[in-house]
């Protein structure tokens, strides 16, 4: 199968692919819409984008573009720990500390804020679509003097070297990444084993706005004794104060509890949308 994901080679989505499908050919994208549109014109069977990370929270352009311009089903989920890299052209490797820009993802800067506060000052912090992308402009440009913060695959695959590992916040740094397709697949390798399953719902409030109307969404739930691990408030994108709601249940689609719950939710006049019923993985690589 073809693979598609947020590339180029090198970025912590990359690994989740190629320990999800080893055999399989993964297809670099620039960006993580460039992946779902791929899936949706046939260019690839499959798209792995991230939807979470620990410290920095969901990924918003995936959750929105999956929302609001497309609908494809989620088909697996896998968790990978997130270790952040300081890297430098081996031109600059013994005065990593005259380094005067550091390129990388928004979200990895983010989630490397303490170290970059404490022993960056006055180096100027510019984002792009990727870890792999920053290591890799790095690598192209020995003329600067830069760095880029990504993983250690990325400083492998574009002969960079770590000046200083390990520069995150919290040593629980994760992230989730999801499975997208149209159809069902034969995939992700046989030597992971399935941690457990998920079924997400989107749920829209009814428009009449009463009061106590969240409280009646979670009771639902709640009397059934269905597992709720996640609920998260997005816009609706029509309005101030419009919202959906993204829920994550600790179970796959059943015959009674989850439709139950979606019928109680639909006479209470709110809109109810599967988003997947799927297994969920755990990495130990990064």
């Amino acid at each position: 199968m073809k693979i598609a994901f947020l590339g180029p080679n090198a970025t912590f989505t990359d690994i989740a692919v190629r320990e999800l499908f080893p055999n399989d050919e993964g297809i670099p994208y620039i960006t993580i819409p460039d992946c779902l549109d791929a899936v949706i014109k046939d260019e690839v069977d499959a798209c792995v984008v991230p939807l979470e990370n620990a410290l920095e929270g969901s990924v918003n352009i995936t959750l929105d573009y999956l929302i609001h311009e497309m609908k494809l089903p989620i088909l697996a989920e896998v968790t990978a720990p997130i270790r952040q890299h300081l890297m430098v052209h081996p031109n600059h490797q013994d005065d990593w500390r005259e380094i005067e820009v550091i390129y990388s993802h928004s979200h990895a800067i983010a989630q490397c804020h303490k170290f970059l506060h404490n022993q960056c000052k006055g180096m100027k912090r510019i984002s792009v679509t990727s870890t792999a992308a920053a290591a890799k402009y790095v690598l192209e440009h020995p003329e600067i003097k830069a760095a880029a913060i990504a993983n250690e695959l990325a400083a492998q695959e574009y002969g960079l070297t770590i000046a200083k590992a390990d520069i995150h916040d919290f040593d629980f740094n994760h992230t989730r990444f999801i499975v997208l397709a149209k159809q069902p697949l034969e995939m992700v390798d046989q030597k992971l084993q399935v941690a457990g399953n998920k079924t997400t719902l989107m749920i829209t409030l009814s428009e009449d706005d009463r009061s106590g109307a969240l409280h009646q969404v979670l009771s639902a739930f709640a009397w059934r004794k269905l597992n709720l691990s996640k609920i998260e408030s997005r816009p609706t994108k029509t309005g101030l104060g419009n919202y959906f709601f993204i829920i994550d249940i600790e179970m796959s689609m059943d015959d009674v509890l989850i439709p139950g719950a979606i019928a109680e939710l639909e006479a209470l006049g709110c809109t109810v949308e599967v988003l997947g019923s799927y297994p969920y993985y755990h990495l130990n690589k990064n």
